[in-house]
């Protein structure tokens, strides 16, 4: 089953905002953005990007699929580390331009491409007037080379 979706521009301002029409605004690129939480801790995991083929298979499956702007293809979240993301919950913003999926982070609970739980491993801080990032402190859950042969 592929999901189809209602075009946004068939919708005026108030059926966009307080209707009930599933009507995904994708970007000039056809994308749209996700920003994918883990449901138990409510921690931000990371920020990815889905088509209307990725968000179909997303809700189709009930696992996360994004498209990989970098290489320009669709990506089975955990398909080569095992870290799948179950999907909870989707909820869309106001104007239908971005989801936010909540997820049960299967695996070792990493959803990072890194080892780590989250993307977000580093904070900006400010040291004599510059911008650096410092790691947060959050460990590797596994070892990329390991899992990925780089």
């Amino acid at each position: 089953m592929s999901f189809t979706f209602v075009d946004p521009t068939s919708l005026d301002h108030h059926a966009l905002e307080d209707g009930t029409e599933f009507a995904p605004r994708f970007d000039a690129h056809g994308l749209l953005t996700v920003v994918t939480v883990d449901d138990e801790t409510k921690d931000v995991l990371m920020v990815a990007y889905m088509n209307a083929e990725t968000l179909s298979l997303t809700i189709e499956t009930g696992i996360a699929h994004y498209y990989s702007r970098s290489r320009k293809s669709i990506w089975k979240k955990g398909e080569t580390s095992g870290e799948l993301q179950q999907v909870v919950s989707l909820r869309t913003d106001c104007d239908q331009d971005c989801i936010v999926m909540s997820v049960h982070q299967t695996g070792r609970g990493a959803a990072c491409h890194t080892g780590r739980k989250t993307c977000f491993y580093r904070q900006v801080t400010v040291e004599n007037g510059e911008a650096k990032l410092a790691d947060t402190g959050i460990p590797r859950l596994f070892d990329p080379k390991a899992v990925y042969g780089k």
